[in-house]
């Protein structure tokens, strides 16, 4: 009789004796709540760090900007860094201040000027170099442009004195005898003129304008301050002959308000 093979048998597991069981006596795992050993830096359990580190303190508000913000630091407080920019700075600040003062003040003023109003301001006295008889200097600031100062020739010049110094946004010229565009060119125009104005503490400022050979006001942007003498000089001029006068018929200075 034929025998039959034997059915394979699986092997048995082989139990082995587990280590001794952690006695739970150590601090419970923050996260899991797991107790372990006292000498445990993870948790047996969820492999948590043990060590639980207390949080920083919160930086005040100006150790959160450039240049006092430091993420890391690298052997010392950082005190003495922070101490050296802060002087620098400053230091900075105040040459720059010297330095750009002027152009500061003058960008400051200008800016006034276009956002402020003006008002017309009267000059106490005006003289002239020279003057043509019936046409004198005082016929340039009596607000009226039918009459003029006459100039006898290029060269002469007029000034406008004022009492108190103020800021001066800008001044209207109108040339010729006359804004009737008949009796314009009845005699000569200028049409170069030198402004020299001058500050109360004596401080000059030069500028050329050249005007355009029309009846009708002419406005001339200046922005000076502390203004206390403004004086025109005639320069070059159209229509010049014999017996013709050269008429600046008048010249308007405006104030800030």
């Amino acid at each position: 009789m034929a025998v039959q093979p034997a059915r394979p048998v699986a092997p048995r597991p082989v139990v082995r004796a587990s280590a001794a069981e952690e006695t739970p006596d150590g601090p419970p795992c923050p996260r899991c709540g797991t107790p372990n050993l006292p000498e445990r830096r993870f948790c047996r359990r969820c492999a948590a760090p043990l060590t639980v580190t207390a949080a920083p303190p919160k930086l005040p508000w100006w150790r959160t900007r450039w240049p006092f913000r430091r993420r890391v630091r690298i052997g010392g407080s950082g005190n003495a860094l922070r101490r050296t920019i802060a002087v620098l700075a400053l230091v900075a600040v105040v040459v720059a201040g010297f330095l750009l003062y002027p152009a500061g003040r003058n960008v400051y003023e200008d800016v006034l000027d276009k956002i402020g109003s003006t008002a017309p301001i009267t000059p106490a006295t005006t003289t002239a170099s020279a003057a043509l008889e019936g046409h004198p200097a005082s016929a340039a600031d009596d607000g009226l442009t039918n009459t003029y100062w006459g100039a006898p020739a290029i060269g002469d010049s007029v000034t406008f004195d004022f009492r108190t110094p103020f800021r001066l946004v800008d001044l209207i010229i109108h040339t010729g005898g006359s804004a009737d565009p008949q009796q314009f060119q009845q005699q000569a125009r200028p049409l170069v003129l030198s402004l020299e104005v001058t500050a109360a503490d004596g401080e000059q400022h030069r500028k050329q304008i050249t005007l355009n050979d029309q009846p009708g006001p002419q406005t001339v942007a200046t922005g000076i301050s502390d203004v206390v003498q403004v004086k025109l000089t005639v320069r070059e001029a159209a229509g010049t002959g014999p017996g013709r006068a050269i008429a600046l018929a008048e010249v308007e200075f405006f104030k800030r308000a």
